[in-house]
């Protein structure tokens, strides 16, 4: 049946495009059945994509009765995307192909202030190395995806406000990338790109999903009607600045006092592990440790659980997601966070928000940042508005 339009213009070739690279449309006759186009319409879209490499016509699909009909396919190979997941001591770096698929993978760990003039160039330069690892080189790159701890200015480029990465705020990180490529440069918070990764996952089916960030800080990513939900400023999901009385009268990085990430956060277990002298340097420390089984580490991590469930039940009553997912640095150590998580969050949320509500690890663990900055960039760069301008 056709696809019911908006619009009385007739479907553009970055209309066709998006049918074909769903998966929703494979042959010229299905996109004629969706767009109401005719076949010379239709024929004419499809040749100026696969002009552009975006679409290959091959294989041919079951006949009804005639000659099998070929196959369009979506050409996930006609360019790459880079994806850089920031963070205060290790950013990962990838190359992916246009389906959002990782080539090639790479970390950089640095000092925890490093600012942006001495880790960017580097960064840059360790994104060439990766092209080349890849057999691509800067002319294949269509774009990039970068994300960052803390509240990012989309507009700008730049973080606008976050205590883990000191002197960042309000540097503009495009310029950095143009020695590199001059395709798009897109910049989110690390907690929605995680967010938008369970959009490429089996989680997609759930237009209704809150996922909280258990690292250094505490964050949280929220898909509200199928759409990622940014607030008035970006500031969405900072959850980890709630107070609770439990942190009553703690410092907090913040600079303020009372919050959550003050006894619950990463950086606040490191701090107490640390005043018991034990040697430990980061979350990922702490998490290995729990691993191997020390019982003070595992009781730590499943209290922070306890903590972050009693103030997040709080946004599964306003939100009432279908499911909630748990990523970050924390999720390795899944099972005993998870399990402090949900004595409160089922505790304190009302039983009709949590009557079906799914508690899950991330699909893609510590690869979630790439593919999700991945996808944060591609959803520009090949919107059917983007490619309409493209093949201007």
């Amino acid at each position: 049946m056709p696809v019911t339009r908006r619009s009385a213009t007739p479907a553009t070739a970055g209309e066709v495009f998006t049918l074909i690279r769903d998966g929703v449309a494979t042959t010229r006759a299905a996109v004629r059945d969706m767009t109401g186009l005719s076949r010379t319409a239709v024929g004419a879209r499809v040749s100026a994509l696969a002009r552009r490499g975006l679409v290959s016509e091959g294989e041919e699909g079951p006949s009804t009765g005639g000659r099998p009909p070929a196959l369009l396919r979506f050409n996930a190979e006609a360019g790459v995307v880079l994806s850089a997941a920031i963070g205060r001591s290790r950013t990962r770096l990838a190359v992916c192909n246009l389906a959002g698929d990782i080539h090639a993978l790479t970390d950089m760990d640095s000092e925890i202030r490093i600012g942006p003039d001495d880790l960017m160039p580097d960064l840059v330069k360790r994104l060439e190395v990766l092209l080349d690892e890849t057999g691509r080189s800067a002319h294949d790159v269509l774009g990039v995806g970068v994300s960052l701890p803390g509240t990012v200015d989309q507009e700008r480029g730049c973080s606008l406000a976050t205590p883990v990465m000191s002197g960042w705020d309000g540097v503009p990180l495009e310029p950095y990338f143009r020695k590199l490529t001059s395709a798009p440069i897109v910049l989110d918070n690390d907690t929605n790109v995680l967010a938008l990764s369970e959009r490429r996952s089996a989680l997609k089916a759930y237009d209704d999903l809150l996922l909280i960030k258990a690292s250094t800080g505490l964050g949280a990513g929220i898909v509200a009607g199928g759409v990622l939900q940014r607030g008035a400023l970006g500031a969405a999901g900072e959850f980890g600045h709630n107070k609770t009385a439990a942190a009553a009268g703690l410092p907090c990085r913040c600079g303020d006092t009372g919050c959550l990430e003050a006894i619950a956060g990463g950086w606040a277990l490191v701090r107490a592990l640390q005043d018991q002298g034990r040697q430990v340097n980061h979350i990922r420390d702490v998490v290995e440790l729990a691993n191997h089984g020390d019982g003070e580490v595992r009781r730590l991590l499943r209290e922070s659980g306890r903590h972050v469930g009693e103030v997040i039940a709080a946004a599964v009553n306003l939100l009432n997601p279908a499911v909630l997912v748990v990523g970050g640095d924390m999720s390795g150590a899944y099972d005993v966070f998870v399990a402090g998580l949900r004595e409160t969050l089922y505790g304190n949320a009302t039983a009709l928000a949590t009557r079906h509500l799914q508690v899950v690890p991330s699909t893609y663990g510590d690869k979630a940042g790439n593919i999700g900055s991945a996808a944060l960039v591609l959803d520009q760069i090949l919107s059917a508005d983007a490619i309409d301008v493209a093949l201007r």
